[in-house]
């Protein structure tokens, strides 16, 4: 890939797992509107495609300094019982709130590091959910788990409770890389628990890996993905490390000296890619990879994959609850956010209140963004009604996508843009100019990380 277009496109702008993206919702709490559009959301569609919940478990006894993630660190594990009893007292708010029972199609385990918890544990928290939920036939499961601490009870235990899907954190197999970010596991101790996943019987296995990190080179790359066609996970993700030390001052224990500058990271993530499609991985979406018989690729092929903030997935149910602490809900049309400190997150619960410190109900407008937004992250193109009464925006998206026509990276044409197999490294960089809160320049510099 030409270095003139890296270093042309490579500015800070946002991920978009929600649109608007974070940054800029609203400052007020709408309660009355949030539930207003958590019910209205599960009236719509709980006997249709049922809907998601996202759990987030925080906790983590040691910080990996690349992470991002809202993390408690303790080796404390008598938090476990008291968090998970708080996270199902929420479940019971927004059972109250819904006055039917809801039909669950996905269940995703965050974190933190979901296999903290024990077994034991873990299982009392889906067995909660399950006791006052109706768990649909094409309901899908996953967890993400730390190589080190996942044990075969974990596995077992969670297999028994109909997870299918396993995602282990582990962002490089180079020894110096992994030191200096903190996180620590052996390619056997992987292996192990892969094997293990596989003979119990899980269908879907998900590597997380990072390009960017600090020390990272080629070698590494070519050495971790040599090792990854080994194990040869059902899924890739394989993502830009943000640097934003700003905000998680974790990564300041590592300087800008020690990270590969654009042009260096850009080869990373290309010589990356390279491998992984010689291995037989197909790319889908922004950043990642399946193999051809994975549901993922399935979905993506039969066009029904959807993002949101579990990040790709084959469900595309209207609502989303998030419950523990920083988790997000999503009516579609709004969303929640959860108070990030598990001290007052408890306490709110405790008091019988929906722990939400921030929303942000979508205008029309807004929706209409973040649909084409959604597609394009999801399908590289996207459609639009010509009479819709926002499609006079495209007036303007056209304007601001003429350097990425010009340079082969998308086609446009009335009702249509596309994204080309050059442009899709540059996806986010075509979501920019659809989204109304990036045209005023300034608004980028200082609230995302690069998107390269």
């Amino acid at each position: 890939m030409a270095t003139s277009l890296i270093h042309k496109y490579n500015i800070p702008g946002p991920r978009y797992t929600s649109y608007p993206t974070v940054p800029f919702w609203k400052e007020s709490l709408d309660m009355v509107g949030w539930k207003s559009q958590i019910k209205n959301a599960f009236n719509l569609t709980n006997n249709d495609k049922g809907i998601s919940l996202y759990i987030h478990l925080p906790f983590c006894e040691s910080l990996c300094t690349y992470c991002g993630c809202t993390t408690r660190i303790t080796i404390n594990h008598a938090v476990e019982k008291p968090y998970i009893d708080t996270v199902l007292k929420e479940w019971k708010l927004y059972i109250a709130l819904f006055e039917d029972v809801p039909e669950i199609t996905e269940i995703h385990l965050g974190g933190g590091t979901p296999t903290f918890f024990s077994p034991e544990n873990l299982v009392r928290l889906i067995e909660g959910i399950r006791q006052t939920s109706i768990i649909r036939e094409d309901a899908e499961f996953g967890f993400e788990a730390h190589p080190n601490n996942t044990t075969e009870e974990h596995l077992r235990a969670l297999y028994n409770q109909g997870f299918r899907r396993v995602s282990f954190g582990i962002q490089d197999f180079d020894p110096k890389v992994q030191h200096i970010i903190n996180r620590v596991q052996t390619y056997e101790q992987v292996k192990k628990v892969v094997d293990q996943a596989r003979t119990i019987g899980y269908e879907s296995i998900n590597f997380d890996l990072i390009y960017g990190l600090p020390l990272q080179t080629q070698n590494s790359i070519q050495d971790t993905f040599e090792k990854v066609q080994k194990l040869l996970p059902d899924r890739i993700a394989f993502y830009s490390y943000a640097h934003v030390p700003w905000v998680k001052p974790g990564q300041r224990m590592f300087t800008e000296k020690d990270l590969p500058n654009n042009d260096e990271k850009r080869k990373l993530y290309e010589l990356g890619k390279h491998l992984l499609l010689d291995i037989g991985y197909k790319e889908l979406g922004m950043d990642h990879f399946a193999l051809p018989n994975d549901s993922l690729c399935l979905a993506a092929n039969n066009r029904s994959m959807h993002r949101n903030f579990m990040g790709y997935t084959t469900n595309h149910s209207m609502l989303s609850v998030g419950l523990g602490v920083s988790a997000i809900g999503d009516s579609w049309l709004g969303y929640g956010q959860n108070e990030k400190k598990v001290e007052v997150y408890k306490k709110a619960i405790e008091n019988q209140e929906f722990p939400i410190i921030k929303t942000h109900i979508l205008t029309e407008q807004e929706a209409f963004v973040r649909r084409h937004i959604t597609n394009l992250m999801c399908h590289f193109e996207t459609h639009w009604d010509l009479l819709d009464i926002n499609a006079q925006l495209f007036d303007e998206v056209a304007i601001r996508l003429e350097e990425m026509i010009s340079d082969g990276l998308v086609t446009f044409e009335l009702g249509h843009i596309s994204i080309t197999k050059k442009g899709r490294p540059f996806v986010r960089n075509a979501c920019m100019a659809l989204d109304i809160y990036l045209w005023n320049e300034s608004e980028k510099s200082n609230k995302f990380s690069l998107t390269i």
